[in-house]
Order: C-alpha cells, then structure tokens, then sequence
C-alpha cells in the first residue's frame, strides 16, 4: 500500500512539471553575456523568441531575437515593417554562420518577394548589431531606433538555407507564411497579422475545392461508367450519373483551380511551378472532356471506336493527374496529418470498390457468355452436318 502512495504521489508530481517545463519559454531565458531583457515574446512559429528594451522616451528599442534549433547552415532574420504588413517593406536584421565559422550581422531592406537579403540601410537607424551561434540557436542582437513607427509595429521573422555563404530563398511552408505578427511595445501583447490567417483559410478552400473535384468525384464518376453499364437494368440510368458526377466534378474543379490563381496573384514571388502546372494540365483536360461529351458520334458511326480510345485515355488520365497533385497540395499546405490521412482513406476504399466490382463483373460477364453460348441450337455448325 505506500509503494502504491509513493508510485501515485509520484506520478502527480511527474505530470504536474511537465507542463511547467514546457512552459519555460523565454521567460525564463538567461542569456550568457547577462544582459537582461524586460520584456518578452513567444513567437508564435520558428522557434522563435523576442526579448526587448523599449524607451519611450527616447524611442529606442534594444532587442534580442532568438531562434532555436537552427543548423549551421541556415539564415535567420527578424524585420520591423513600418509602411504595412508583411514580408515586402519589412527592415531586416539578417544573421548566419559563415563557412569559417564565424558570425556575419547585417541589415537588408526588402523590396520585394524572392529576395537575396542584400546588405543596404534600413529606413530606421541600427547600433549594436551582432549575432552570436550556440547550442543550435542563433540570437541577433541590436539597438533600433523606432521613435517614428509608433509603439505597436508589424514584425516578420523567418528561416532559409545558405550555400556558399549566400542566403537562399526561404522555405514555403505553413510556419514559413505565417511568421508574422503585431507587437505592442508598452503592453508586450502580440498578434498574429489578420492577412495570414486569411490566407490560409484560401489555401484550405482551395485544397478541399479540388480535392473533392479531381480526387474524389472524378474516380468515383469513371467507377460507374465502367462497372454499371454492364448491367442492362441500369442502361440509360449509368450513363446520366457518370455525366452528372464528371461534370460536377468539372465545376467543383473549375471553381478551385480559380482560388488557385487568385492565391498566385496574391503571392508574387512564390511559385510552385509543378503543382502549377499540374493544375493547368488538369483543366485542359477535363475541358477537352466536356467538348468531346458534345461531340461524341452515335453508338453505329466508325468514330465511335476512336472517340471511347481517346475518352478512357484522358479520364484515366484526369484521375492520376489529380490525385497526384492533390498530395502535392499536402506537401505544400502542410495540414494535420489526420487530413491527409483521411484522403488517403478515401482513395483506398475507391480502389478497393473498383477491385471488387472487377471482379463481380468479370463473374457476372462470363457467366453470362456461358449461358449464351449453352443456348445455340444443336447441329448448327456443329458435328452433325456443318450446318445442314
């Protein structure tokens, strides 16, 4: 019985610093070279903090920008944009580790998107800049003088790889576009920036958008063209339900690919030119698909025979098309696994309902030759007199 005290005391104990020492965050950050902060921020992605000094007064705001788990062979930066918010504007203070393994500070201006971060004078004055690499965490340290840009500031940080001691353009993420924020220098609160959370709620739109169009409904549509018409009770009822769910899937695609660009125009600088593509591919084809449907030759015409070898060929490819650029979609927007994990889900139970109706229909069509065969007349054609 006090084994069982001490082992549950224990276990009370244990659970009960768990979440304190998962929130020791920069609060209880001590910095080497004891210079003390009175402020401080958690930063909401990229592991990443700020701690600052704001004089009122003077307008000047001492700051340490640390970011955690950061290889040797990466660049980090923290910016103030004065004029509005997010990346383009912004007054970077950029840091790395060099190839000879020292450190290298500097301040970049950002013009626009797909910056090589290069050195140039800020629109505020900077004292003090230095950056220092331990344990993994590069922490950038300057004094700034902000007295013009008001004591709450739109702020930007941000991650990217360095080869050859060159910046590199930064990742593209879901942590990556979200790393900006608001921060109000007398209160300490912090916000993250209304545009992206806006955004990615269009990212999301976009992803079911297409995910139900080209992933879903467009399998869904080529599995009861191919498994109900084999059955005459279902002739002409197949073919209305694969044309409504094809040209569902159609619009439903049509609307996602327009999110789509509308998020490119949105993100000049950012492109990922495969999943572009893909979806370009994509609607070209799935247009060709609705004009074929028009054009389509009766059942007794010659072209008949070469219009099903085209419309297979394309749907078929519709749907490889689709799903691959679904999952390169998941690749981009970064979601929750249990996301991706459901469509995956789904595509299994389709194939696995394709599989299983191949094989009914395989049963009932050879059944159903057998029963033809078995009622041709004895003596025609047979044994008995070729036909006589």
């Amino acid at each position: 019985m006090a084994r069982t005290l001490q082992l549950a005391s224990f276990l009370c104990l244990f659970t009960c610093l768990i979440p304190t020492s998962h929130a020791q965050t920069c609060a209880k950050h001590a910095f080497s070279n004891n210079r003390v902060f009175k402020s401080c921020s958690d930063l909401p992605v990229l592991n990443s903090f700020l701690h600052y000094n704001y004089d009122s007064v003077s307008g000047k705001l001492q700051i340490a920008y640390r970011h955690t788990g950061t290889a040797l062979s990466t660049w980090v930066a923290w910016a103030i944009n004065p004029t509005s918010k997010g990346m383009v504007g912004s007054q970077a203070l950029v840091a790395y580790r060099m190839n000879d393994g020292s450190m290298r500070a500097y301040t970049s201006p950002i013009a626009q998107y797909r910056t090589q971060l290069r050195e140039g004078e800020l629109s505020f004055d900077v004292s003090d800049l230095s950056a220092t690499y331990e344990n993994n965490e590069i922490i950038i340290f300057a004094t700034l003088e902000v007295s013009r840009n008001g004591t709450t500031l739109n702020h930007v940080w941000q991650e990217g790889a360095i080869s050859g001691n060159v910046p590199q353009m930064h990742g593209t993420s879901a942590a990556n576009m979200q790393s900006m924020g608001t921060l109000n220098l007398i209160s300490g609160e912090g916000g993250t920036i209304g545009e992206g959370s806006l955004r990615q709620r269009k990212q999301k739109i976009h992803g079911v958008l297409n995910a139900v169009s080209w992933g879903i409904l467009m399998p869904l549509g080529a599995i009861i063209a191919r498994y109900l018409k084999v059955f005459k009770s279902a002739d002409p009822a197949w073919f209305y339900l694969h044309t409504s769910c094809q040209l569902s899937a159609y619009v439903v695609g049509v609307v996602g690919w327009g999110t789509g660009l509308k998020l490119g125009s949105e993100s000049p600088g950012i492109q990922y030119s495969a999943h572009r593509t893909i979806g370009i591919i994509l609607l070209c084809l799935g247009t060709s698909q609705v004009f074929a449907l028009l054009l389509r030759p009766k059942p007794d015409q010659k072209l008949r025979f070469y219009w099903n070898i085209y419309h297979h060929l394309v749907g078929y490819g519709v749907i490889i098309l689709g799903v691959i650029n679904i999952f390169k979609g998941f690749d981009i927007l970064e979601p929750e696994k249990k996301w991706k994990n459901a469509y995956i889900g789904v595509i299994i139970a389709l194939a696995c309902n394709a599989v299983m109706l191949e094989a009914y229909t395989w049963f009932f069509l050879q059944r159903k030759r057998s029963e033809s065969e078995g009622k041709i007349p004895y003596g025609i054609n047979g044994a008995h007199g070729n036909g006589f």
